[in-house]
Parts: C-alpha cells; structure tokens; sequence
C-alpha cells in the first residue's frame, strides 16, 4: 500500500508498518547490543584495501621525495665515514706503527689526520641529516593530521553516529603520535644498522673473505629472532592501540557528559569501568616490555657468542701466522659495530610495530567512502518560479530504513508546497525525524527521491544544497568564540552590520548587546556562557543570515522553558515567513504557527490538514491538542 498527500485537508492511505524508529537511530548511533556481529563501526580497525597502509605512507613521502633521496645520500655518506675508523685503525697497527719504529712519521700522521676527518665529516652529515629528515616528518604528520581532519569533516552523519568521536581523538593523536616516533627516532635507526650492515660485511670481505664469512653466517640466528620479534609484537601492538583507543573513547563521553554523571551518580560505575580499561592497557603495555626484554636478551646472547667465537677463530690464526694483527682488531671492532645496534634495531621494531598498527588503523580511517555521495555531474537549482524565497519539496515514493534497523519509512509520498510551513508531529519512533535528516541529506532514502523544485537532492552539489536547506536541532550547538563568529556560519562573508540586522530581526540584538563584550563575548565550549534559549536564538540569527529556500526545526523548543520558548516562537515567525518549512514539534504551542499539520505513526501519515481542521476532528491530532490543553490547565 501507498500512501499520498498532496495538500492541506487530503486524506492519507496506510502502508506497511515500520520498526519502532528510535530503536533504530539507537542501533544507529552505535548503543551497546544495538549493531550485530560483525559490523565493522564496533570494531576499532575499520576494513581497507589490501595495501591501502603501503599506499598511504607513499602518497605521503610521494611529495617529498627530493628531500628523501637528499636525506638518503647524507645517511650513505655519513655512514661511510663511520666506517672508516676500523680500516684506519688496521692500517695505524700493521704499517704506520711498524714505519714508526724505522723512524718514518708520516703514515701515523696520516691515519691521525684521516680518522679526525671522519669524525668531523661524521658530524657534520649527522647533523644534516637529522635536520632535513626532521622536516620530512614534521611535514608528514601535518599533512595526515590534515588528512584525518578533512576526512572526518566529509564522512556522512551515518559514519559519525556509528564511529564514536573518541576513536577519531584516538587516530589524529595517539597514532600519529606512533607514526611520530618511527619517523623521527625509528628511521634513522633502520637505515644506519642495514647501511652498517652492508658496509661491514663488504668490508670485512675484502680485508679477509673468511672473517666475512662468519660474520654473515651469524646473522642468520639473528634474523629468525628478529622474525619471531616481529611476528609478536605485531599482535601486542595491535592491542595496544585497540586498549589506548578505548581509554580515550570512555574519558571523552564521560567528560562530554559529565552533567549527567553527576547528576545521576555515575562516578563510580564509571570509575569501575575505566579502571578495567586501563588495567587492560597497562597489561598489554607490560605484554609489549615482555616481549622486548626477551628479543633484547637473545639478541645480546647470540650476539656475544658470536664475536666471542670468530675473535677467538681469528686470534688463532693471528698465531700461526694466517691473518695480520692490524686486521683482527679491525674485524673485532666492525663486529661490535655490527652487533651493538641489534638491541637499538629492537626498538627500531617496537617503534615500526605500535606505528604499522597505527598506520593500518588510519588507513582504514580514509579508506571509508562517505554514505551520502557528491554528485558526478551536478545540476542547478532552476530560478524560483515567484518571489517568495520557498521552493516545492516532494518526497516521491521514499523507502528508508536505517542500517542496522527495521524499515522506518515505507512508501512515502508527500508535497510541500513552496512557501508553506508544515508541522510534523507524532509519538516517539513515529519517523519524524527521519523525515528532516532526509530532506537535509544526511541520508539518502533506500528507494525513492527527494525532490527540491523537481532536482533530486542526491544531484545537487553539497554546497547548492547546504545553502538551499539548513536545518536547526534541538540542541543549538554553538562553537567556541564570538557570538558575531557563531552567526556569521550562516554565510561567512557576511559584515558585522548583516549579523546585527539579522539578530534584531530575531529578537537576539538586546540580550547580545547586554553581554560583556556585545557581539564579540566569546561564548565558550558549546556556547555554555549564554542560556538554551539565547543560543536557540543564535541559532535562529544564524539560519536568517543563510537565507535558505528550505527551513528544518527539528524540535527547536523543545528543551526551553516557557518565556524562552515564546522568545524562540516570535523568532520563527520571522525566519519561516515566506519559506518551505518543516517543523518537528513535541509541544503543540509549535503548531500553532504552522499551515498544515502532518501526524505521523509508524512511518506513516495517518491525518493531515490545518490545525484548525484536525482540532475540530476527532483524530490524534485532536485528542493530543485536547491534552495539552488540560495539562495547562
């Protein structure tokens, strides 16, 4: 079945009922028990394309790339002059020493001379690098922190009522922070022990292929320990970040609802269940320390036996005359060399492991796709047929139904009139708002259009559409700064004497005159520094200024008392004469503006008409008004 409404007075059809709709804006929203098994807004690592980590970290060095190939070639220069202690240190003890002894300075000043070369060039290409790869990651960090902000902007309501605030705190801070350490200490680290690596086996290779030999043989024990390393931390870390994201995710809704904590007395069941949490945190905490401590002990172990062994080798060989002095010192010390940054290769991998885990979690951050997508190939608005700033909305065989919920809207049909202010009232779960997000397009309808003067919404660019239709919620949410900022949203190139204008107009400009600083008081966190109805009034300032076609209020009075609501009634009379609004109203002193009430059940509109026509029937509508009229008696 259908259902159609076309006009004030028109009957409605029934049609198929619908789930209760506020259990499903609370499956929505992300309540606990509400989403099933699997749903990956309940998982902390949100799903990506296989590679899409790779892919991000090199769109993020793609930019840099020159400054990465210079940084690349300090590292290989100062390593090289590293490297050449040991050589120097060979040829001081079998040729310069032995031409000290015939009288002949020169070589020991020579080797003298080259090794404070090294150690100044060594220096000097250190502090190059450091400084150029600094700014390679400074610069990385600011971009993806960029990246995450931007993204988060532009992902549909439906992902930021399912993704909770805290796990996005979570991505733009503690795992860029990850990503911090490996940039800027992990890095350096990585690259010096493969180049030494590389340096020192070639070297030892040339001054003895059997002293090359050993040591590359030994590094093969060592390779299956930093495998099995890897293969745990990896897991450890993946939990780290889960752990540290949940800790966030309850401090920050505890703190956004610290009035109703307090008010209720939920301190210590908070208490309780953060304390679980970060006892959860610290054991994985200690699960990663474990894990290092037993890789750097093993390391050191293997490490140790290792030169223990192939001095001893070499020593050997020194005695019966198979091998110079001056070379085993030399392969001694390129041993050390070779092993002593084994355990900082272990933090290397503590580091590569808490900003892998990281990584992947943002990239399945920017990997997500927005529900409610721009347009291909956008159309315009076609010019308004009268003079009246209102456009015609039709809502043309609608079906919607939320994610993780039953169907809330069956069949729908309606026309709005262009210039006409509708009330749509009904029981909690009726679908009322359900019917503002999809004429504000916070959702597109599962089957079905939204038309705007015939333009389906879904082919009208985002900034077309935000200017055609604002809507204002129950809760006016302002942001820190001036009252002047807050109304300006509306359009941000407005002047100071536009914002005024449209403040009067509201019935706003005396108590904002009254404040401390006028127009530029700054209203705090949330607007906390001003009344519920004065910032229902900043909000109503802000939707004159933007002049839309389409008004929504979705329950605009409805957290006010009575002085603040008359105030917010005479505003409306204002800001809805000559558009196309929607009024979601729980108080029926609302309707009373209205041209036409909608009563819905169900996702259904079951009576339709003026107020007048409904109060005089006997239908919900009357027997609602009939209530509210007792109630103030």
């Amino acid at each position: 079945m259908t259902q159609t409404a076309t006009g004030p007075g028109k009957g409605t059809g029934t049609g198929t009922d619908a789930k209760d709709a506020e259990s499903a804006r609370a499956g929505a929203s992300g309540a606990p028990g509400a989403a099933p098994d699997g749903d990956p807004f309940d998982r902390d690592v949100l799903p990506a394309p296989k590679g899409a980590s790779l892919a991000l970290l090199r769109s993020l060095l793609s930019p840099r790339r020159r400054r990465v190939w210079v940084a690349a070639v300090l590292l290989l220069l100062q390593q090289a002059a590293v490297q050449a202690g040991p050589l120097l240190v060979a040829y001081a003890i079998d040729t310069a020493v032995p031409a000290l002894r015939d009288g002949g300075h020169g070589p020991l000043v020579a080797v003298a001379a080259a090794y404070l070369g090294c150690a100044l060039a060594s220096g000097a290409l250190q502090y190059a690098f450091i400084r150029t790869s600094a700014r390679i990651s400074q610069d990385v960090l600011l971009d993806l922190r960029g990246r995450i902000f931007r993204h988060a902007q532009a992902l549909s309501v439906d992902f930021h009522e399912r993704y909770t605030s805290g796990r996005l705190i979570s991505r733009a801070t503690t795992d860029v922070e990850s990503l911090r350490e490996l940039l800027n200490e992990g890095l350096e680290e990585l690259l010096g022990v493969a180049l030494a690596g590389v340096y020192i086996s070639v070297t030892l290779l040339y001054l003895d292929w059997g002293l090359g030999a050993a040591a590359l043989l030994s590094f093969w024990p060592l390779y299956l320990l930093v495998r099995s390393f890897q293969r745990r931390s990896m897991r450890v870390y993946r939990k780290r970040s889960t752990a540290t994201a949940a800790v966030i995710v309850k401090f920050a809704e505890t703190m956004n609802g610290i009035r109703p904590v307090q008010a209720f007395r939920r301190e210590r069941v908070n208490d309780a269940h953060f304390h679980e949490l970060n006892h959860r945190h610290e054991r994985i905490n200690g699960d990663a320390i474990l894990e290092m401590a037993r890789y750097v002990v093993s390391s050191r172990m293997v490490a140790n036996a290792a030169v223990a062994a192939i001095v001893l080798w070499g020593a050997h060989r020194v005695a019966s005359g198979g091998l110079a002095l001056g070379v085993l010192a030399a392969a001694a010390l390129y041993l050390r060399r070779l092993y002593d940054p084994i355990d900082r290769l272990g933090m290397f991998l503590n580091s590569y492991q808490s900003a892998a885990a990281s990584l992947e979690k943002i990239a399945g951050l920017l990997a997500q796709r927005p529900s409610v997508a721009e347009p291909a190939d956008p159309r315009p608005l076609p010019p308004r047929s009268s003079g009246l700033p209102g456009r015609e909305v039709v809502f043309d065989g609608v079906r919607f139904a939320y994610r993780t919920g039953g169907e809330v809207l069956p069949r729908f049909d309606l026309t709005l009139p262009a210039g006409q202010t509708v009330a749509v009232v009904g029981a909690t779960g009726a679908g009322k708002s359900t019917l503002a997000k999809l004429l504000a397009r916070f959702y597109d309808p599962t089957d079905g259009r939204v038309l705007l003067d015939g333009v389906d919404l879904r082919e009208l660019a985002t900034p077309e559409l935000r200017r055609g239709v604002v809507m204002v919620t129950q809760e006016a949410f302002l942001f820190s700064g001036t009252v002047a900022d807050n109304i300006a949203l509306g359009r941000p190139d407005a002047g100071r004497a536009d914002i005024e204008q449209a403040a009067r107009a509201i019935g706003a400009h005396d108590f904002i005159a009254a404040l401390p600083d006028g127009y530029d008081t700054d209203v705090r966190k949330r607007g906390g520094r001003i009344s519920a109805g004065q910032r229902q009034l900043v909000a109503f300032a802000r939707a004159l200024l933007a002049d839309p076609s389409v008004l929504i209020l979705d329950e605009a009075t409805s957290s006010l008392d009575i002085p603040g609501e008359r105030a917010v009634q005479r505003a409306m009379h204002t800001v809805l004469h000559g558009r196309t609004a929607v009024v979601i109203a729980h108080r029926l002193s609302t309707v009373e503006i209205a041209d036409r009430v909608l009563v819905m059940a169900d996702g259904r509109i079951v009576e339709d008409g003026s107020p007048k026509e409904l109060i005089a029937g006997e239908g919900r509508f009357a027997a609602l008004h009939q209530a509210w009229r007792e109630s103030l008696a």
